[in-house]
């Protein structure tokens, strides 16, 4: 039987966590695909990345965003295949949310594949709206992005 998390806490990300992250991204064809030296830099702080774990210590999900001026761009986000449903994603997304209002972010973007229906339902239902789209923005395969964006409160 499968465990339940009753607390979700993230935390920082973390250089012990690369591992796992890429391992989470490697069963997510749908998001973008970093290198290794780009979630080091993430864990060395140069992007704000948190993780999410299970009950047993394992990975569950991650997030890498940027502050830009006065928004914040949503860079990468995956929770593992197996994790999903279960409150991590939105875990993350809040924690991201909360820091970018520690620093009164207006408002969040990022851009997400045009046929990744289950990420945009995500999205609309924490309050993010379509705002433009990128023509063929993503490869393998060529895809159209959907901007999205929301305001922070």
């Amino acid at each position: 039987m499968e465990k339940k998390v009753t607390a979700l806490v993230p935390r920082s990300l973390e250089l012990r966590d690369i591992e796992d992250v890429l391992a989470i991204q490697a069963a997510s064809p749908e998001i973008a695909h970093w290198s290794l030296w780009d979630y080091d830099r993430v864990a060395r702080g140069e992007m704000a990345g948190w993780v999410t774990e299970s009950e047993n210590g394992d990975i569950t999900g991650f997030i890498v965003v940027r502050r830009i001026a006065n928004d914040l761009e949503i860079l990468n986000f995956a929770v593992r295949p197996t994790a999903r449903r279960q409150g991590f994603g939105a875990a993350l997304l809040g924690e991201t949310l909360r820091w970018g209002s520690a620093f009164s972010a207006e408002q969040a973007f990022l851009e997400v594949r045009a046929s990744n229906l289950a990420a945009l339902r995500f999205y609309e239902q924490h309050k993010f709206q379509v705002t433009g789209r990128r023509p063929s923005y993503y490869t393998a395969p060529i895809e159209d992005a959907l901007v999205l964006s929301a305001q922070i409160t």
